[in-house]
């Protein structure tokens, strides 16, 4: 327990057990519960999971190996029937690269009432991305930069999966909606925004030793960026609801459809015929239109973060 919070520890495993005894032995002692969720390991995990001396309660469920998203997710969920009082749920790897030290710090803000979701960014820390291969180092750029569009708001270093999540969050979670792959912290971040939840970051060591990646970079890229896109645009919509209807959701919308007409050749309108007709190119114009539209949609992204807030004091 932490400052009348309590401390809960979500841990996806899948063959980790190389790691896994250091991940549990290592947590801190505000840590009252750690659920550890194995994935269909076919090694040794779960057997040194019910070994391992940890400074807190210590829970083993079997999952089915449905993704690192999916037993996060049950994790959270399981949390919700633990503890009756308010806590805070924290997202640690069972591969050994994160540092239980870091958990105080990422912790924090939620324990300030300055955020509601706190996500670690490994570019911050001192050390930077240490050992991290550079050509992952780039493809976490490129995707701070698409998680950014998508969430309406800066993201740095979204594929850092060491989070803290306030129970409040995921008391009203909407859980049949989900991702349970990799790409699952994108995904939290563009619904968190969604939902007017306040997100801060926190830095993080990069530990890298050895450790080869399953990620397959083409088939990531193109599941998760179209999940991205997917949820970019259900979060925008979710906002032409009345009661959350701004001028800067509107704005951003006509500018969005504006990107995309420009783009797609069967449908044009009359200011998009006259800037063609002065020899302005067609993706050009896609990228003028949308960048307003993301200038908009940031301040869309803030006002229904204040709206929110508002309501709830």
């Amino acid at each position: 327990m932490k400052q009348g919070w309590h401390i809960g520890v979500v841990i996806p495993a899948r063959n980790e057990e190389a790691h896994i005894r250091e991940v549990l032995e290592g947590l801190p002692e505000m840590v009252d519960v750690a659920v550890v969720v194995n994935d269909g390991s076919t090694d040794r995990t779960a057997e040194i999971v019910n070994t391992a001396a940890a400074n807190c309660e210590l829970l083993l469920l079997e999952g089915r190996g449905d993704g690192v998203g999916a037993s996060i997710d049950r994790g959270h969920q399981h949390l919700l029937d633990v503890f009756n009082a308010p806590f805070i749920s924290v997202v640690v790897a069972g591969d050994g690269q994160m540092n239980p030290h870091d958990m105080d710090a990422l912790i924090q803000p939620i324990l300030e009432g300055k955020a509601e979701h706190v996500k670690g960014n490994r570019e911050r820390h001192s050390g930077g991305y240490n050992r991290m291969p550079k050509h992952r180092q780039r493809a976490s750029k490129i995707l701070s930069w698409f998680t950014t569009l998508a969430a309406g708001q800066p993201i740095g270093d979204p594929q850092c999966g060491y989070t803290a999540t306030a129970s409040s969050v995921l008391r009203n979670w909407d859980w049949d909606h989900s991702w349970a792959g990799y790409g699952y912290p994108n995904f939290w971040l563009i619904n968190l925004a969604r939902r007017g939840h306040t997100i801060a970051e926190a830095p993080v060591e990069s530990i890298y030793r050895n450790e080869s990646s399953g990620i397959k970079p083409s088939r990531f890229f193109l599941s998760v960026g179209w999940m991205m896109a997917v949820e970019h645009h259900r979060r925008n919509l979710a906002w032409l609801h009345p009661k959350n209807l701004t001028p800067h959701t509107i704005f951003a919308l006509i500018s969005y459809m504006l990107g995309w007409s420009a783009i797609l050749p069967f449908v044009s309108n009359d200011l998009e015929v006259e800037l063609l007709s002065r020899g302005i190119p067609g993706i050009m114009l896609c990228v003028s239109f949308w960048a307003i539209a993301h200038v908009f949609d940031r301040s869309a992204t803030r006002v229904h973060r204040e709206l929110r807030l508002n309501a709830t004091t």
